[in-house]
Formats: C-alpha cells, structure tokens, sequence
C-alpha cells in the first residue's frame, strides 16, 4: 500500500513538472508513462480518466506550492519580513523549481476561457494562494509596516502583476536582470504602502 502511494506521489511530481513544460492539455497518459519510465497501463491503474490525472496534478502542485513558498516564508516575523519572504520564493517557483516554470501560469493560459472541474481546480488553488498574500499583507499592515488605510487588494493586484511581469522577462525573454528588477519593482510596491 505504502508502495503504491510512493508510486503515485512520484508520478504525480514528474506529471507537475512535465504540466509546467506542455500544459494541462498536452499531459497524456503516454507522455507521461514515457518520462515516469513506466508503461500506459501501469499508469491507468492510478487514474480515472483524464481530467483525474489533471486535477491531481494541480493538487499536487499547490502542495508543492506550499512546500517551496509558503512554509518557508511562515518561519520569517510577520510583518514585511514574511512578506519578504514570501516574495523571494515566489520568484523561485517561477524559475527554480520546474523545467517549464510555473504549472498555474502554464495551466491558466489553457483554461482561462474554458469551463469544469480542472478550470474550477485551478481558481480555488489560485484563490487559496491569493488568499494567503492577502493574509500576509494584511499582517504587515497590522504590525504597523504598512499604512492603516492600505487597500490590501490593490496590493495583491500589483504583486500578482510583478510575479507574472518576472516569469515573462525571466523565461520566455530570458533577461538576466529580470530578478534584479523584479525585487526592485517590489522595494517599490513596499515603499509606496508604507505610511509617509
């Protein structure tokens, strides 16, 4: 039992990373038993259909999300350092973490004008995410880093837009200084909520 859920943990990752390359859609069970280094019906025996395989890739990658962003930021003190943080391992799962970058990004391009479940999955995960920056810039203007009268959602905009803006330059331009100028930026969006 516990073997076959090692199995299927690791297939799961190879599946996120092989998503991060060619989409949710491009995402086949032959594709997959090629890279996983199994064979088709080795690989049917974990998953229902296709749209199973899809949304258990984008569960595992939100716990992996959690993993590499959220976890490690948690240890930092409220306030701007968490956020911070939380900042510096968004850019690493942009860039570090997986061949083709960010699985939601490949993902919402696929399924930002389609409906069902998969569609639905990817919003609450990108949602939950949203969620938890908004709780963080909430913190930082609680500690009193941040002005009283921040609108927090403007923030989470403007963060979003900075993340998305870093993951173009960085890989699809391949600019160099796209890190450097993405922490820039955000020293900005820092200095802009903080009071005068």
């Amino acid at each position: 039992m516990k073997k076959a859920r090692d199995t299927k943990k690791a297939i799961l990752r190879q599946a996120v990373n092989l998503t991060s390359e060619v989409g949710l859609e491009g995402l086949t069970i032959g594709v997959l038993a090629k890279r996983a280094g199994m064979s088709k019906s080795g690989l049917y025996a974990h998953f229902e259909s296709k749209t199973d395989l899809q949304i258990q890739v984008l569960n595992t990658a939100a716990e992996l999300f959690n993993q590499v962003v959220v976890e490690p930021s948690l240890k930092e003190k409220k306030g701007l350092p968490r956020l911070k943080a939380l900042f510096r391992h968004w850019l690493v799962w942009h860039t570090g973490k997986f061949s083709g970058g960010c699985p939601f990004l490949a993902a919402s391009i696929e399924l930002d004008d389609k409906s069902g479940l998969v569609r639905e999955t990817l919003i609450s995960h990108l949602e939950a995410a949203e969620h938890t920056l908004a709780k963080a810039v909430s913190l930082t203007v609680r500690e009193g880093h941040f002005r009283p009268d921040l609108d927090i959602e403007q923030f989470v905009f403007e963060y979003w837009g900075l993340i998305f803006t870093f993951h173009h330059f960085s890989r699809l331009m391949g600019r160099k200084d796209a890190r450097l100028r993405a922490l820039n930026a955000f020293d900005r969006l820092i200095t802009s909520s903080k009071s005068s």
